[in-house]
């Protein structure tokens, strides 16, 4: 088999559809865009969301609440999930999404207090609450921020 014998499988390629080439074609005189109005007409291109004049969906609906650009997110784990590691681990980033704890960063790591630590770790994040650093240093650990 050479190169210039190859075609695609049977089926897998359609012929280009030629609209507005007579009554025989299949899809002549107004070429699949029925009769008169704006978007039968040449060069007809309409904006996302445009509903012809009318007050847009987007415009009538009233607005709720308040989105704040400049929040952190933060990917949380609890105290419970860190008794994976073995004793005297350091307990980072990296670590936590090379476990699958985390899928990723985001703004920083925070730990949260849900569940028992029983092992001695060094857990190095940007922020924990009272309850879980409590319960770090309970099982003799350290809490570090970054």
């Amino acid at each position: 088999m050479k190169l210039y014998e190859l075609s695609p499988a049977q089926g897998a390629s359609k012929d280009s559809f030629r609209k507005g080439r007579g009554h025989g074609s299949g899809n002549g005189k107004t070429a699949g865009k029925g009769h008169k109005g704006q978007k039968a007409r040449s060069g007809c291109s309409l904006r996302a969301g445009f509903e012809g004049g009318q007050m847009p969906m987007a415009r009538r609906i009233p607005k709720r609440g308040f989105n704040n650009i400049f929040a952190k997110t933060y990917s949380t784990v609890n105290v419970s999930s860190l008794e994976k590691f073995k004793e005297g681990t350091v307990v980072d980033t990296e670590l936590l999404i090379a476990a699958g704890i985390i899928k990723k960063e985001n703004d920083g790591v925070k730990i949260l207090g849900n569940g028992n630590l029983t092992k001695n770790l060094t857990v190095k994040a940007a922020k924990f609450t009272e309850s879980a650093k409590e319960k770090i240093e309970k099982a003799g650990g350290k809490v570090e921020v970054i």
